[in-house]
C-alpha cells in the first residue's frame, strides 16, 4: 500500500510535469490558454464508513483547467489581426459547424473570405446592405469586396458664403454684359468640382455680381459653358438666380427665372439654387461634345450665405459626388466595423465583426485548445448586436494587433479580435463563456 501511494505522487507529481511542459510548448501560440493541473487526495472507506485511525490512498489527477485571463496586446503589423480586451470568442464556421477562438490572426482566402490562419474556417461577422448599415441578427460569412466603387453624380452642393456688404455694386445699365473671362464684369468667383454619372470631374463656376444694396447675381456655369453645354454668349448669354438679403444681412430668397414659355413660368423662389437640365460633356480645341454620361438635378444649397461686413469668402464646400474608386486601405474600428478606404475618398462599412460569450459548463470541447468546438458542454452563444453596449463586453484592440495572455509559469500569451479600414462593412458577433472574457467584433466592406 505504501508503494502505492508512493507511485500516485509521482504520477501526479508527472502529470502536473506534463501541464506545465505544454504550458511552455505553447509560449508562442496565438490564442493559447494555459492550463492548470488539479489534484485531490485519495482516501481509504469502508462500508461502514472511516475510522480514526484511517491512512489516505495517496493523490490523484481531478482536473486539467484552461486559464482564461486577459492578454497583452501586441502589434503584428498586419490589418487584419485582432485583439479581444475582455471576455468573448471569434466566431468560425466551417461548412456550418462553429467553433470559437481567441487568437485574432486572420488573413483572406482567394475568393476574398476572411478566415483563419490555417484557412479551415470562415469569420462570422453581421453583413450590411446597399448603405452600409449593419443586419444585425443573422450571422455570415465575412467578405472583403475588393471590387471598384462605383462612381456617384453630383445632386447636393453646400458651403458657407459671406458676400462682403461694403463692396461696389456693378451697374446692370447697357452696355453691361456679363463675361466670364472679364473680371470687371462680377465681384467674386467660386469653383467647385462636381461629377457626372460616369465619375467624369467637372468645374462649376459661380460668379457673384453685386447689383444693389442687399441684392446680388449669381451666374452659374459648367466647364464655362451653360447648362445645356452651349456657349455663354448672345444669344446664349446666360440668366442669372438674384439672391436678396434684409437690413441685417440675412439670406430672404433666392430667385431662379423659370425657362422662356408662353405664357411666363413664374420663378423659383427658395433658399436654394436647382440646377436642371445639366448635359455633361467636354471641350477640345475650343469645341464642345456631350460625352454620353448623365446627370442629377444638382441643388446648390445657399441658406447659409450671409451679406455682412467682411471679405467675402467661402467655406470649404461639400458635395456628394465621386468618381469611380479603388480600395487603398482597410481598417477595422474599435466596434467592429470593417471599413474599406477609396481612392475617390469615401469610406464605407463593409462588414462588422462581433465576438460572442459563450457559458461553459463542463470545460472546454474537444478540439484545439485555442479553438472550442460547439458541443453539449457549452451553452447557448450570447450574442451581442450592433450598437448595444453590454456589460459583459469589453472592447476591440487596433487593426495588426493580437492580443497575448501571460500565464505565471510560462510568460505565455494569448490573442482576441481587431479591425480594419476600407469604405464596406460587415459586422461580427461573440458568445459568452462563464470562465472567459467578452469582447467587440470585426469589420468588412460594405459596398
Amino acid at each position: 500500500m505504501s508503494f502505492n501511494i508512493g507511485l500516485s505522487g509521482l504520477y501526479a507529481a508527472n502529470k502536473h510535469l506534463d501541464v506545465t511542459g505544454n504550458n511552455i510548448a505553447n509560449v508562442a501560440t496565438t490564442g493559447f490558454k494555459s492550463s492548470r493541473a488539479e489534484f485531490e487526495d485519495v482516501y481509504s472507506a469502508t462500508r461502514l464508513g472511516s475510522g480514526s485511525k484511517t491512512v489516505g490512498n495517496g493523490v490523484r489527477l481531478a482536473n486539467v483547467s484552461q486559464q482564461f485571463g486577459q492578454g497583452d496586446v501586441n502589434n503584428t503589423g498586419n490589418v487584419l489581426d485582432m485583439g479581444i480586451q475582455g471576455s468573448g470568442f471569434f466566431v468560425l464556421s466551417n461548412d456550418g459547424s462553429l467553433s470559437y477562438t481567441r487568437a485574432g490572426t486572420f488573413k483572406t482566402d482567394k475568393d476574398g473570405f476572411v478566415t483563419n490562419s490555417d484557412g479551415t474556417a470562415r469569420l462570422q461577422g453581421y453583413g450590411v446592405d446597399a448603405n452600409g448599415n449593419i443586419l444585425n441578427g443573422i450571422l455570415t460569412d465575412l467578405r472583403i469586396d475588393t471590387s471598384n466603387l462605383p462612381p456617384q453624380a453630383t445632386s447636393l452642393v453646400s458651403s458657407t458664403i459671406n458676400l462682403n456688404s461694403t463692396a461696389t455694386p456693378i451697374s446692370q445699365a447697357a452696355p453691361y454684359v456679363f463675361d466670364p473671362t472679364d473680371t470687371a464684369t462680377f465681384t467674386k468667383q467660386f469653383t467647385t468640382p462636381v461629377y457626372d454619372t460616369q465619375g467624369n470631374q467637372h468645374s462649376m463656376d459661380q460668379y457673384m455680381v453685386k447689383t444693389g444694396a442687399n441684392t446680388w447675381d449669381v451666374y452659374t456655369l459648367i466647364d464655362g459653358r451653360n447648362l445645356d453645354g452651349s456657349a455663354p454668349v448672345a444669344p446664349n448669354a446666360p440668366v442669372p438666380s438674384t439672391m436678396t438679403f434684409d437690413s441685417s444681412g440675412k439670406l430672404v430668397q433666392v430667385s431662379t427665372p423659370g425657362p422662356v414659355t408662353v405664357p411666363p413660368t413664374a420663378p423659383t423662389i427658395s433658399n436654394d439654387l436647382e440646377l436642371d437640365g445639366w448635359v455633361p460633356g467636354t471641350v477640345t480645341n475650343g469645341v464642345w461634345t456631350a460625352n454620353g454620361a448623365g446627370s442629377s438635378t444638382i441643388t446648390v444649397s445657399m441658406a447659409n450665405t450671409t451679406q455682412f461686413n467682411a471679405d467675402t469668402a467661402r467655406s470649404i464646400p461639400a458635395q456628394n459626388g465621386y468618381a469611380t474608386g479603388q480600395i487603398t486601405n482597410l481598417t477595422i474600428d474599435g466596434s467592429g466595423v470593417l471599413l474599406a478606404n477609396f481612392s475617390n475618398n469615401p469610406d464605407q462599412a463593409d462588414r462588422s465583426a462581433r465576438p460572442r460569450q459563450l457559458h461553459q459548463r463542463a470545460g472546454p470541447a474537444a478540439g484545439r485548445r485555442h479553438q472550442l468546438e460547439r458541443n453539449l458542454r457549452l451553452g447557448h452563444p450570447g450574442l451581442r448586436c450592433s450598437g448595444n453596449r453590454n456589460p459583459g463586453f469589453d472592447r476591440l484592440q487596433l487593426p495588426g494587433r493580437v492580443q497575448r495572455q501571460p500565464d505565471q509559469r510560462t510568460g505565455r500569451a494569448d490573442q482576441g479580435p481587431e479591425q480594419l479600414p476600407g469604405e464596406r462593412q460587415d459586422h461580427l458577433h461573440p458568445k459568452h463563456h462563464h470562465a472567459d472574457h467578452h469582447s467587440d467584433g470585426l469589420i468588412s466592406k460594405v459596398v
